[in-house]
């Protein structure tokens, strides 16, 4: 099975032929932070999907933090840049919950953890911060149990 890692550097190959300056970026930055993440201290030398996920999304918050920056700042074209970047890394992410979803999946595990109110949310926050991992954004999951939790 092709892993994530094997996909970029593919990917990196057909965005150079094709000569997507935007693509070829993301890519390298991608491959240069899985690199990290093999050749880290402690790690085997080999980069489990499960940790490209959590790298490319960090990838995508970092991007799109710096683009609401460059937005504050009145530098819409480098916001643009940052935006078209974080489109080619959600590429390699798995598909996103729907807000429907999110909502289904948190309420079903605040009912397996017992959670009635607020003083429940770190336990609720740790079942689905686990579950729903590369699913759905840890704000979105947490103001999603906040506001059940609330109800």
């Amino acid at each position: 099975m092709e892993t994530l890692f094997d996909k970029v550097s593919a990917d990196i190959k057909t965005a150079m032929l094709a000569k997507d300056k935007i693509a070829l970026e993301a890519l390298r930055g991608i491959k240069k932070e899985f690199l990290e993440a093999k050749t880290a201290k402690g790690n085997d030398g080999t980069l489990h999907d499960e940790q490209g996920v959590k790298i490319l999304q960090k990838m995508v918050k970092q991007r799109k933090d710096s683009a609401q920056i460059y937005n504050d700042q009145n530098r819409p074209e480098l916001a643009e840049n940052e935006l078209a970047e974080v489109a080619v890394i959600e590429r390699y992410l798995p598909k996103q919950l729907s807000d429907t979803e999110l909502e289904a999946a948190i309420s079903a595990i605040i009912a397996q953890a017992g959670a009635t109110n607020l003083q429940d949310l770190g336990k609720v926050m740790g079942i689905a911060s686990k579950q729903l991992a590369g699913k759905a954004e840890g704000r979105a999951i947490s103001e999603k149990v906040k506001v059940l939790l609330t109800k």
